[in-house]
């Protein structure tokens, strides 16, 4: 089974990459981006049999750093 795992910053937590990407954006001369939340995206190949629960303990244990960060899981 492939998993996709968004992981973004959570609310409220300051973005340092999404600024230095909204800085860059308009000095390469695209005007009216107001902001940018950079994430990261993670693929799994996993076996079938491999469950949500323990899905979900990989995300909180490594792939996401649940104090700052949200996360969501597509099975594709």
């Amino acid at each position: 089974m492939k998993l996709r795992i968004f992981v973004t910053l959570k609310p409220g937590v300051l973005d340092p990459q999404g600024r230095a990407i909204q800085h860059a954006l308009g000095g390469l001369g695209f005007p009216g981006v107001n902001e940018v939340r950079a994430g990261k995206m993670i693929e799994l190949n996993v076996d079938d049999s491999t469950d949500d629960a323990t899905i979900d303990a990989m995300c909180r244990r490594l792939l996401a750093n649940t104090v700052i960060e949200n996360y969501r899981i597509e099975k594709a």
